[in-house]
């Protein structure tokens, strides 16, 4: 009998030894995932409303019912307006997602792991819960990715070699070679080898078992989760991505006008290159215009005109960002901000959240998100004006071909193909003795 979400507060020992459990069985083969697609399928139309529940139900006759439940749009926003009401301990959309994260069938897993950024997002806004059930079955989910996450690792943390700056690079110090043209030259020393003990940085402690979410064990748990949430990030559907930055753009907080410093310092310091090239008044115009287009674009609410900087504006969803939780979340952030594969709704997204959180590093004065905010709001800007550069240099070859085109047809003698051509005679001019 599988174990309910009701267990994540009191007794969540059992979520974690269904996740081991479910770890060990081997993968099923291919008849035996698609059976339970279509039960974990049909089961989902069942909890939710007429309407949506046929179109999922559909989903069940496909080829591969777990990859269709997983890239299908309409199920994705049925079982999020499901989980927007629900929550507790007897929600049937907790269970449903409690079960299928314990499924032997991977497709099936990634399927219940795209949910998990708006089912971070509606636990962490809604705390402290009015009742002590309430948000237990958030929790139970939760509490399963965390434990399927420390028995993957084995009590293993996750580490990351850090290059050692204090020995010489190879491209930096010559090797020694014997000289045949100035023998009396100093040799420059030698290079010494590499150190024993390679520097290693800890990305990620061991895990350790956790039977409820504590509040000071709470952005932990959440981190892991985000953490196995990048590592299949490249199969989740462009919805659960906008969800992810929209969370993260909601638990940061902070906007103000901070969050488009860097964009303003970039606008000035074009607005000073082409000041000699262009008269100011156009100048001024053109590059006034894409930004209020561009940071209208970007923006979600707030006031950006700089009267609300001086003090902080409280929202509603916004949460303390300890390392261990904002680590994770820029690497997601990363990820929808870079890949070349995103649509553009993803890397909007992202690029909102990312500035939010460099306004919210910049007020609390935290060097290492300070660092990892700008370095991904640099890559953005030159990622976006490569794009236009090369937006332009199409648009432009588009012209140039078309130009040409019409050139050589207006060059060519019209006539139509199936009119006889006469014979002209040649003129006759009179020429006067």
């Amino acid at each position: 009998m599988t174990p309910s979400p009701s267990s994540a507060g009191a007794g969540a020992a059992s979520p974690s030894g269904s996740a081991s459990a479910s770890a060990s069985n081997p993968t099923p083969s291919w008849w035996e995932s698609v059976s339970q697609a279509r039960s974990r399928i049909l089961a989902l139309s069942s909890i939710l409303p007429p309407p949506a529940a046929h179109d999922i139900a559909a989903l069940a006759d496909s080829d591969h019912p777990a990859r269709a439940l997983l890239r299908s749009p309409d199920a994705y926003a049925a079982l999020s307006g499901a989980l927007r009401s629900g929550g507790g301990a007897d929600d049937p959309a907790c269970h449903w997602l409690y079960d299928t994260l314990l499924s032997a069938d991977p497709d099936l897993r990634l399927a219940a792991l795209a949910f998990l950024p708006l089912l971070a997002a509606l636990y962490l806004r809604r705390l402290p819960p009015e009742l002590p059930s309430s948000l237990s079955g958030f929790e139970a989910v939760l509490l399963a990715v965390y434990s399927s996450e420390a028995k993957n690792r084995q009590g293993k943390p996750v580490l990351v070699q850090v290059p050692d700056l204090s020995v010489p690079s190879l491209y930096h110090t010559p090797a020694s070679t014997p000289s045949t043209r100035s023998p009396r030259r100093p040799q420059p020393p030698p290079i010494p080898p590499p150190s024993a003990t390679p520097v290693v940085g800890v990305l990620s402690p061991p895990l350790e078992p956790q039977a409820a979410v504590k509040s000071t064990k709470r952005a932990g748990i959440i981190g892991v989760a985000f953490e196995a949430y990048h590592s299949k990030i490249s199969q989740m559907p462009a919805a659960s991505k906008v969800d992810a930055c929209s969370a993260v753009a909601a638990w940061a907080g902070q906007y103000c006008k901070c969050r488009f410093e860097l964009d303003e310092k970039e606008l000035e310091e074009e607005e000073g290159d082409s000041f000699e090239s262009m008269s100011p008044m156009s100048s001024e115009a053109e590059n006034g215009k894409e930004l209020e287009e561009e940071l209208a674009r970007m923006r979600v609410n707030g006031d950006s005109s700089g009267r609300n900087c001086g003090k902080e504006e409280v929202k509603e969803a916004r949460v303390p960002l300890p390392w261990e939780l904002l680590q994770p979340v820029m690497r997601v952030l990363g990820h929808c901000l870079l890949a070349p594969l995103n649509p553009p709704e993803v890397r909007d997204a992202a690029a909102e959240a990312v500035r939010v959180v460099y306004a919210r590093a910049c007020h609390d004065l935290v060097p290492q998100a300070i660092l990892a905010a700008r370095s991904l709001i640099e890559l953005d800007k030159s990622a976006r004006k490569a794009s236009k550069a090369a937006a332009a240099a199409a648009s432009g070859a588009t012209v140039a071909s078309g130009t040409a085109g019409s050139t050589a047809s207006s060059s060519r003698p019209s006539s139509k193909p199936n009119t006889p051509s006469k014979q002209r005679k040649p003129d006759m001019l009179l020429v006067s003795k």
